[in-house]
């Protein structure tokens, strides 16, 4: 008989762990922008920030760690500066394409 997994003993996972390079970070952030949700890619944002180091985005960016915290939490309505920077501290760019069809 096969041994069945309970959920809760399976690892969690962490997608930071899975970005490693500026290419891994601006396909994923691509992603998140095409779905059109603005809270998401804070959120989005955040996970790429921890993925760097959330101590280093900060400093690189301007602003405190506690900022960026805050800014980058789910659900968050960040200004579009501070997006911005974050993404330049991540070695990304915003970028516009047309839209297909």
């Amino acid at each position: 008989m096969d041994k069945k997994t309970k959920i809760a003993d399976l690892p969690d996972f962490d997608l930071a762990e899975h970005l490693k390079s500026e290419e891994d970070i601006a396909h994923y952030l691509t992603m998140v922008m095409a779905e059109g949700d603005a809270s998401e890619l804070a959120h989005a944002l955040g996970i790429a920030a921890k993925a760097r180091g959330m101590s280093e985005v900060a400093k690189a960016a301007g602003i405190t760690r506690e900022a960026l915290y805050k800014a980058l939490r789910p659900h968050a309505s960040p200004r579009f500066d501070t997006i911005n920077r974050v993404c330049l501290a991540l070695g990304v760019r915003l970028e516009a394409r047309p839209v297909d069809g």
